[in-house]
């Protein structure tokens, strides 16, 4: 194949070792796929892999591409592999190290899922991190009809899909955010809405699950606001957590793992209308990189996802 650009960086660090660059992409192998992106979405895990927080995970083998939810069109396939076919519209995540800011990229099929013909690209693109990282938290919790939720972060990606998944389920859903002001707050439907330095006393032990997608909620805060039996959840790993998680049964962490039935699970929610997540800002590849600076280091635009087209 002949090259094609993509976003990538050859040093762990800031913003400014993102660059636009050709590259030839490897023919898939078994098991993988080659799939012309048509949208892809950027999420806070991308920049924390830049700038190598997540090393452990993701090894040091530089340059490497940008970027995980994707949607496209299949290309070519790999041996042995018969559940998609060239020509095929596809969504759903490159993994840690393929990089989806690109106009080509070759994905595992365990990553994909067909896409809906009801659903964009650009929205496609937009699910699978922060979809199946609430929707598998919601599984997690045993989430249903008549249950208590408190969501901390609930404006941000993953807040928006949990709080909008509870809901779909008939849970009840309370949620802390960063600005009490936002007028994104009367959209969601919850009950009961506070800033991030939650009182535990005005909830005390009232939910089933507690999910911090903020990273910010104090432990003793977590388990105050559990019932019995309840599960809290946070998304945002440290060292000092994994040591909670082992000394707290009710405490873990958490991280959406890639399938093809939950993406479909996750597309189903949005061409029902239970699930709308707000794309903010759409970007070509080549405005891309200050448009990813400005996301990372501003935290704009708010309110939605920052889209890719290549």
């Amino acid at each position: 194949m002949d090259a094609v650009r993509r976003i990538e960086y050859d040093r762990f660090g800031d913003p400014t070792r993102l660059r636009l660059a050709d590259f030839t992409p490897r023919a898939p192998r078994r098991g993988e796929v080659q799939v012309r992106v048509a949208a892809a979405a950027a999420n806070a895990m991308d920049w924390k892999i830049r700038r190598g927080d997540m090393r452990w995970a993701t090894g040091r083998r530089l340059p490497r591409g940008v970027g995980q939810d994707l949607a496209g069109t299949v290309l070519q396939i790999g041996p042995g592999v018969e559940e998609l076919a060239v020509g095929e519209a596809v969504f759903g995540a490159a993994g840690m190290a393929a990089g989806a800011f690109a106009e080509v990229v070759v994905v595992k099929t365990g990553n994909l899922a067909r896409k809906p013909d009801g659903l964009s690209f650009e929205q496609a693109a937009a699910l699978p991190v922060v979809g199946l990282t609430a929707l598998q938290a919601l599984d997690r919790g045993e989430i249903h009809a008549g249950r208590r939720v408190f969501v901390n972060g609930a404006l941000g990606g993953v807040g928006q899909a949990a709080v909008q998944l509870a809901r779909a389920r008939g849970a009840l859903v309370s949620g802390s955010v960063r600005d009490v002001g936002s007028p994104a707050i009367t959209r969601t439907g919850m009950e009961t809405v506070v800033g991030f330095d939650v009182d535990p006393d005005a909830f005390d032990r009232e939910f089933d699950l507690v999910l911090d997608t903020a990273g910010t909620l104090p432990l003793t805060t977590t388990l105050r606001l559990l019932a019995p039996g309840g599960r809290a959840l946070d998304i945002v790993p440290t060292p000092a957590k994994v040591l909670h998680s082992l000394r707290h049964r009710q405490y873990r962490l958490h991280m959406g793992r890639l399938n093809e039935r939950d993406l479909q699970v996750l597309a189903r929610h949005v061409t029902s209308g239970a699930l709308d997540l707000a794309i903010a800002r759409t970007v070509t590849l080549e405005d891309a990189i200050p448009a990813l600076s400005e996301l990372e280091l501003e935290g704009t635009p708010k309110g939605g996802k920052l889209v890719i087209v290549p």
